[in-house]
């Protein structure tokens, strides 16, 4: 059975060219970017397609945002942006790794969750740490919902439940403000 050129689809006849799992005619081996026939030995591979090494220069290798420099090898995209495995790190205190992990962006930064939560997440009127889910609105400030509770009796506040606050902006429930 006669191969078919990744090319053209038609049936090669003559002279093969076998490259990135395809059979190709040698004159329809060309590069992705700038469609110009690829003769030398060295080519580059992007999307399973060949591309020849000045194309692959300036216009499928990326720059990595960190450093500035051209990543050649392993390589994170993200955020819109291309970074070397090992540049893909946290904008805050902690500096880890994030390929592969969940990260938030802030400020055109990636940051892992912890670092994110401790320095952008609103802080609970209540126990001040920061509030990574729901939250409730009272008071001028968010808040977790069990911190949420009467400053004097400690029993939580319910969302339809009258308060009012006191000097600190507590809240203090019904029964309490009397």
């Amino acid at each position: 059975m006669a191969a078919t050129c990744f090319g053209c689809k038609e049936e090669i006849k003559d002279k093969m060219l076998e490259a990135l799992g395809k059979s190709w005619h040698p004159e329809h081996f060309a590069c992705k970017e700038c469609k110009k026939r690829i003769a030398e030995n060295k080519f580059h591979e992007s999307d399973g397609l060949p591309v020849c090494s000045k194309c692959f220069e300036t216009k499928v290798q990326a720059i990595c945002a960190a450093c500035r420099k051209l990543v050649t090898e392993k390589v994170v995209k993200a955020m819109g942006k291309t970074w070397h495995l090992e540049h893909f790190i946290c904008g805050g205190p902690c500096k880890q790794q994030l390929s592969g992990k969940t990260f938030f962006e802030r400020n055109g930064k990636p940051y892992c969750a912890a670092d994110y939560e401790r320095l952008y997440a609103p802080k609970c009127g209540g126990c001040k740490k920061p509030i990574a889910e729901k939250a409730l609105s009272a008071l001028e400030s968010k808040w977790h919902k069990e911190c949420f509770k009467c400053k004097l009796c400690k029993e939580p506040i319910g969302v339809d439940a009258k308060f009012r606050a006191d000097k600190e902006k507590q809240p203090i429930c019904e029964k309490c403000g009397v």
